[in-house]
């Protein structure tokens, strides 16, 4: 019997590869969609046979079966174990980051399908592992198995453990018991209701009702049918089915302006009447069994939005408390400890060890135990041994030279000027990552550099074609060295794997960097491709890339710009002891000489030229305006059957090209749509050009293990007046729908970082801010973490990829629609671009607003988040306006 706990903490079992998270059996996405009446949602899709719940045996029934359960403590006082059952959601582990904080242990997370009832019934009643379980949120009905798993068998079968059902689990508890799932009235996703109570044990200290401050957010399209609920399943909290209030600017606001603005422009929701599906004036958003220790709620406690959500989870540690405390414990509670170490030390010989964790799974029950589990593990130098030279791996000892020269940049002509001569010339195998927006912080440096180092070489990966079949992402990686020595091979673990080993494969001294404000000290610089979703959990790509799937060049020498002050630094890495100033010095000369001239005014406008193809053709579409607000329909029909919260969907346009200059592209496109996360990448080799004006950060990890990521959701043009241009800024931060989906990405980016992050350490110190570009406003939220030491940096990328804006929530099933519904593969489009630092330290953007120039074609890729509040025209509408500013520069140079 071999499985693994899923959980990702420190204490917790992992797999011996980077591929950690969230594997699961394909999918088929072949769902009805249509829109007849039905009690439950059409589970045709993954539905082999039907749930009897009589053919489940009964508590009764099944006690006789068991044998005697044990009920010893076997914990540390004031903390309590729960095995937090995963529905494939993306808002998992936001709950487990609340229950490790407040139960004083981390949970063990396992996904619906991991355990069989027999394993999970060892651990409950033989080994006396956990004090309570929790159910997840998770896609999908309660009324189909590959959705619900085991969950149906533990609210049945442990009617003597305390459960909590949060949405989906909530539904799952009714229809259990016989209830009803249905349609709701209206999809909810990403929205707050205010919520009444009876006073239940769940609820204390809770404030209930109407202007009480209790406000929850809701990601729902189904419900119970109150109706349908049977006697024993009681309910203990409500709210109007519709009645949604936005995050900002709610209706008990009493600014006036917001009001009249509210009520002027509409906050974005529907205004859809009760459909009659639910009989009530009131939805059920708490039940409780008359009997057993089983509740569910509705709504996610767990949500950043969620008043008081952190209560109801304490509220549920001291159910369980109260409930175990009625059982005379104090006999058994010694003798029955020393038996379950010695069992669960049988039973996990089996299990896989961990390279990142000091403890495994035995090292986990053995201290819940004996009570000895710390809060947080952060035995750095543990970690550190065991992952700095994974098998097969050499190491590698760098060393870093760098110069400053203060106040230069400005004098020579700006980055521009210092890009253009150093390494413009030719423009082949080079490298901008160009912070060309920063003002108000939003960005601070730039680096630059090209090839010529003695550890210069350029890595190409392509996913095989039978990388569509599991959960690794095999393929072919391509190399070549700074002295044109070229290989392939194929890594069956994936790119990521082996980007993980390599990064931990180099030895370096943190005084080389002292004195360096920035984070990037030289490394890999690229692309990942959204296809390497294949390597993060996703069992398979429907299409294929024509770009390479990941392209990075492992830069030793590079220039560095701090904006802020206007200083320009000069980097050399190189292996043991060897020379290192002749490069130094050759680039200094050359900005000095630059320094003793006056830029003339072609040096100013640094003018390239432009195609020369005949082909006058315009941009054409992989989709019809038709074909895509028919996409955007089916979108918001499987949101209806509560498949997805929120559906990213792209599309792509492009040109045929000639001669095209892509430097000079490049550079037109920087000075008309300015970013902070811009970026140029050539890749001579593949004739593939990457002009990047992305204002959309990925994922950050600084040297201090801080993450942040910075998802952008909710779009709007400029107006053509500033009072217009004012007005359209204020209608996107009021904009219940834009609310909504940005909070949704939130919720989502606290959960992927979450996986990787010490409990408590997840916050949104920014939450949808409006930033204004050149052509158009955006709300962007910011997410930050501290990293665990146990964890990689390119597992923390393993645990985000790809960025939930792109796609999003549940990430997982919501990809698998996508795939279903776009016409090709994104390339390199929604993946992101940036460096890996060998010492470490990483930046990501998510690629958008972005001209990929491959093979004689420009191809521009645009999309936008899908919830029930979506107008299909006018999603068609913001698709069209994120293409204009790339397909614009595009065209003026052909």
């Amino acid at each position: 019997m071999q499985f693994s706990l899923s959980s990702l903490s420190s204490e917790l079992t992992r797999s011996t590869n980077v591929n950690l998270f969230l594997l699961r059996p394909s999918i088929r996405v072949s769902r009805s969609n249509n829109n007849a009446d039905i009690q439950v949602p059409n589970c045709d899709r993954r539905r082999s046979a039907g749930i009897s719940c009589q053919l489940i045996q009964s508590p009764l029934q099944d006690s006789f079966d068991r044998k005697e359960r044990v009920y010893a403590p076997l914990r540390k006082s004031g903390t309590v174990r729960t095995l937090l059952i995963d529905n494939y959601d993306s808002y998992t582990y936001n709950i487990y980051q609340e229950l490790y904080v407040i139960n004083g242990v981390p949970p063990v997370v396992i996904h619906n399908n991991d355990w069989t009832w027999e394993e999970l019934s060892h651990y409950l009643y033989e080994e006396n592992a956990f004090d309570n379980v929790i159910i997840s949120p998770g896609p999908g009905s309660p009324a189909c198995p590959d959705d619900i798993g085991i969950c149906l068998q533990v609210l049945l079968k442990c009617w003597d453990i305390p459960v909590l059902g949060v949405c989906l689990g909530h539904q799952a508890l009714g229809y259990a018991h016989g209830a009803q799932v249905v349609h709701a009235a209206e999809p909810i996703h990403g929205r707050l209701s205010e919520v009444e109570h009876n006073g239940s044990e769940l609820f204390d200290d809770i404030p209930s009702g109407r202007n009480s401050g209790f406000k929850v957010v809701r990601y729902h399209s189904l419900v119970l049918d109150p109706e349908s609920l049977p006697e024993e399943l009681i309910p203990i909290a409500w709210s109007s089915p519709t009645s949604t209030l936005p995050y900002i600017g709610s209706n008990d606001s009493d600014n006036i302006f917001v009001d009249s603005l509210l009520a002027k422009l509409g906050n974005g929701s529907s205004n859809l009447s009760d459909s009659g599906k639910t009989k009530s004036s009131r939805m059920i958003m708490g039940i409780k069994h008359s009997s057993r220790p089983h509740y569910g709620v509705q709504f996610h406690p767990e949500s950043i939005a969620t008043c008081y959500g952190s209560q109801i989870f304490k509220n549920f540690k001291e159910i369980t408390n109260d409930y175990w405390s009625s059982y005379d414990k104090q006999n058994h509670a010694h003798s029955y400890a020393r038996r379950q170490v010695s069992s669960a030390s049988r039973l996990f010989t089996e299990a896989p060890k961990s390279i990142g964790s000091e403890y495994n799974a035995v090292d986990q029950l053995n201290r819940v135990g004996s009570g000895d589990w710390p809060l947080v593990h952060n035995n750095a130098e543990t970690f550190i041994k065991a992952n700095a030279n994974p098998a097969g791996t050499s190491y590698k000892s760098l060393k870093l030279k760098w110069k400053k020269f203060s106040g230069l940049a400005s004098k020579v002509g700006g980055a521009k000027r210092i890009f253009s001569e150093l390494f413009g010339h030719d423009a082949e195998n080079t490298f901008w990552l160009d912070s060309s927006s920063t003002e108000k912080e939003r960005a601070r440096f730039s680096f630059m550099g090209g090839s010529g180092g003695p550890l210069w070489k350029q890595l190409i990966f392509r996913l095989s074609d039978h990388s569509d079949g599991g959960s690794k992402g095999g393929g072919y990686l391509s190399t070549e060295d700074s002295q044109g020595s070229k290989e392939k091979i194929y890594l069956e673990e994936g790119f990521l794997d082996f980007l993980n080993k390599e990064l931990q494969s180099y030895h370096y001294d943190e005084k080389d960097y002292e004195g360096l404000p920035f984070e990037f000290h030289g490394g890999y610089v690229g692309y990942l491709g959204y296809d390497l979703k294949v390597e993060c959990g996703v069992t398979s790509n429907r299409h294929k890339s024509k770009t390479p799937d990941a392209s990075f060049f492992f830069a030793d020498n590079l220039v560095a710009i701090d904006h802020n002050n206007d200083d320009v630094y000069l980097l050399a890495l190189r292996e043991g002891n060897s020379s290192i100033t002749q490069w130094l010095d050759d680039v200094e000369e050359k900005l000095l000489r630059l320094n003793s001239t006056v830029p003339t005014e072609v040096d100013r406008q640094q003018s390239y030229p432009l195609s020369s193809s005949s082909s006058k053709s315009g941009f054409v579409a992989e989709k019809s305006k038709e074909q895509y607000i028919e996409d955007v329909k089916k979108c918001q029909n499987y949101i209806k059957d509560g498949e997805s919260y929120e559906l990213c969907l792209t599309t792509q346009i492009r040109k045929p090209i000639e001669e095209l200059h892509s430097l000079g592209l490049y550079l037109h496109l920087r000075e008309r749509n300015p970013a902070p996360f811009a970026a140029w990448l050539n890749f001579s080799n593949e004739n593939l050009s990457i002009c990047s004006s992305s204002p959309e950060r990925f994922l950050q990890l600084d040297r201090n293990g801080v993450l942040e990521a910075k998802p952008i959701k909710g779009t709007v043009a400029r107006g053509a007046t500033i009072e217009e241009d004012e007005q359209l800024k204020l209608s996107l931060l009021f904009s219940e729908k834009n609310q909504a989906e940005n909070l949704m990405i939130v919720d989502l980016l606290r959960n992927d970082l979450g996986r990787v992050s010490e409990p408590g350490s997840v916050h949104v110190p920014n939450i949808m801010d409006i930033e204004s570009y050149s052509t158009v406003h955006t709300m962007v939220s910011t997410i930050r973490g501290k990293k665990r030491s146990d964890v990689s940096p390119v597992e923390c990328v393993i645990a985000a990829f790809p960025g939930g804006s792109m796609t999003g929530a549940p990430k997982l099933r919501s990809m698998e629609i996508l795939d279903s519904l776009e016409n090709c593969s994104r390339g390199i489009y929604s993946g992101c671009i940036g460096y890996f630092s060998y010492n470490q330290t990483f930046d990501l953007n998510i690629v958008i607003r972005t001209v990929v120039i491959h093979e004689g074609e420009a191809s521009v890729a645009a999309g936008g988040a899908i919830v029930s509040l979506s107008d299909p025209e006018l999603e068609y509408e913001e698709m069209i306006l994120k293409t204009k500013a790339p397909s614009k520069a595009v065209i003026h140079f052909d």
